[in-house]
């Protein structure tokens, strides 16, 4: 459960590592959000920047490490074809996956702007997926180039930008996490074309989170927060 962050400014220790170089350890401020006064949210601190390779932030009790993927990996969700009318490959390295349209199967997808995002708050099924990349060789990346790993809370989502931080909520049981969007989809499969209404896929950590891990699916809320 998520519980009452205290009222006042606090810290979060970011370490940003760059090629070649030494860690350098810097703290960015953080300031209370707005979803029911109950938590902390980084500004301008959780996105992998040019030259860094990894980032480590907290948005209350909850720690992201945020690492990019080398560009020769394989992308979580093979089905995207295009981002931003260049290859997948070409517009992470160029970093225009933000909040930049994107095709899959033929259809166009458009994501909402960072402005229109902050008063996103929806219910709806959540599913969780990237559970075979722990039989597979090498390591897999998400749609805006980072490293994927089913034990952090992180999330894959159509329509937000790039990445976002969310509070879900499973409402059959009140449990609430924080994840981190960093990856696209859910889109419907070949073995189950409803699977494309779900709104959120999270990681396999998150969904052992919030109690549905053995369910496979859940009615949630969804709501940005940073």
């Amino acid at each position: 459960m998520i519980t009452p962050g205290r009222k006042y400014i606090v810290y979060a220790a970011v370490a940003l590592v760059l090629f070649g170089c030494s860690t350098i350890k810097t703290s960015y401020r953080i300031t209370k959000g707005v979803v029911k006064g109950t938590i902390w949210t980084v500004k301008g601190a959780y996105e992998l920047t040019a030259g860094t390779s990894k980032l480590v932030y907290r948005v209350g009790k909850f720690t992201f490490h945020v690492v990019r993927a080398p560009l020769h990996w394989p992308l979580m969700n093979e089905d995207i074809e295009t981002i931003d009318a260049l290859p997948v490959k070409e517009a992470i390295r160029r970093g225009k996956v933000k909040n930049s349209p994107y095709t899959v199967k033929g259809k166009r997808y458009y994501p909402m702007s960072v402005a229109q995002s902050k008063k996103y708050k929806a219910n709806g099924i959540a599913s969780w997926y990237g559970h075979e990349t722990l039989r597979q060789k090498g390591g897999h990346m998400t749609a805006n180039g980072e490293k994927f790993s089913p034990y952090a809370l992180t999330a894959a989502h159509k329509h937000l930008p790039l990445p976002t931080n969310v509070l879900v909520t499973n409402l059959s049981n009140n449990r609430s996490i924080v994840v981190r969007v960093n990856d696209r989809g859910p889109f419907p499969s070949v073995h189950n074309s409803k699977s494309g209404r779900r709104i959120i896929d999270l990681s396999m950590a998150a969904a052992k989170r919030l109690g549905f891990y053995k369910n496979g699916t859940a009615r949630v809320r969804v709501e940005v927060i940073s």
